[in-house]
């Protein structure tokens, strides 16, 4: 079984991200992540159409960005991991969020088809993330200018979620 990350296997700006996600245990963080797909491809699913270009402040992201951006993020973790489990020990840039976020046209996609292709990307990840031994979750390279083991990234990709979806609720909704 993957086990929680030490402190010294990620970058302190991710420690939020990983107590959120020890906090949400759904039996241990395989089954969080197979648990949050559902959970989150439905919360994002019940929004209605007229709501998916509402932000809640001005310069903040509407409710489609924010799920863009989770897509994104989907997609450059699972990067991470592949990258560490094969061995691959150049070191992995960060990414401006807000950068991808503003040159990411959402004019011809709605939030219901962004929900399914989140949910989709990380159906496809999960198969990667269930063959990860626990030897493999202690894989550690460097990301974003700091190291990170295998099994942190899985708490991030959690944790990130998370702290999306609590934003979501709590200011979106």
């Amino acid at each position: 079984m993957i086990t929680k990350p030490q402190p010294n296997e990620y970058a302190p700006f991710y420690a939020n991200y990983v107590a959120l996600a020890a906090q949400h245990n759904h039996g241990g963080i395989l089954q969080t992540l197979a648990a949050l797909q559902q959970s989150t491809y439905q919360t994002f699913s019940s929004i209605s159409s007229d709501r998916e270009d509402y932000a809640y402040a001005d310069g903040k992201w509407t409710i489609k960005q924010l799920l863009s951006h989770m897509v994104d993020a989907e997609r450059i973790f699972a990067y991470r991991v592949l990258r560490l489990l094969r061995g691959d020990q150049t070191p992995l840039p960060g990414f401006d969020e807000n950068i991808y976020v503003n040159n990411t046209d959402l004019s011809n996609r709605t939030l219901s088809d962004l929900a399914i292709e989140f949910k989709a990307i990380r159906e496809a990840n999960l198969y990667l993330y269930n063959s990860i031994t626990d030897t493999q979750s202690l894989f550690i390279g460097t990301a974003s200018g700091s190291q990170v083991s295998v099994r942190a990234l899985l708490y991030i990709i959690a944790g990130h979620e998370l702290h999306h979806l609590n934003i979501l609720k709590e200011r979106y909704l």
